[in-house]
């Protein structure tokens, strides 16, 4: 009796659809205090020129993100502080970014900080508007920017 070999070749799986994602529920705001922003090293890109500072952000002893600030040269400000933030995703829409925002700002020994981000980023407008940024009215910037400015002790 002859044994037949059997063909190596595999159908290829038929791959379901995948669900659409699932929206993000917003977990319960924070208390402030709990926010704790923690100096970082950073690097070259994120904080650590001349000039830029870098931190984590914690929420009580767990690290959920960071901010930095970096000095840049970009029309129409020239040479500035510029701010970048990310939450991590599991935190979001807990009034923490809000509140990192501020902080960095305060710490940052900068009487101005500039945030540049998408116009559709309205979770992020709400934050920084929160934590004392302004709207910059300029139809030259492409992107929706934003100023904080220290508050003058007299």
């Amino acid at each position: 009796m002859a044994t037949q070999k059997r063909s190596t070749k595999r159908k290829p799986l038929k791959r379901k659809t995948p669900k659409p994602a699932q929206k993000k529920q917003a977990g319960e705001p924070i208390n402030q205090a709990d926010v704790v922003l923690v100096k970082g090293k950073g690097s070259k890109e994120r904080g650590g020129g001349l000039g830029g500072a870098y931190w984590h952000i914690h929420l009580g002893e767990k690290r959920v993100g960071f901010v930095y600030i970096n000095i840049i040269d970009e029309a129409p400000f020239g040479q500035h502080a510029s701010l970048q933030i990310k939450v991590n995703l599991q935190y979001q829409g807990r009034h923490i970014g809000r509140t990192a925002y501020r902080q960095a700002c305060e710490q940052s020994g900068h009487n101005e900080v500039i945030i540049h981000m998408r116009k559709s980023n309205t979770a992020s407008r709400r934050a920084a508007e929160a934590a004392g940024f302004e709207v910059v009215e300029d139809t030259s910037i492409p992107q929706l920017a934003m100023i904080w400015r220290r508050e003058s002790k007299l």
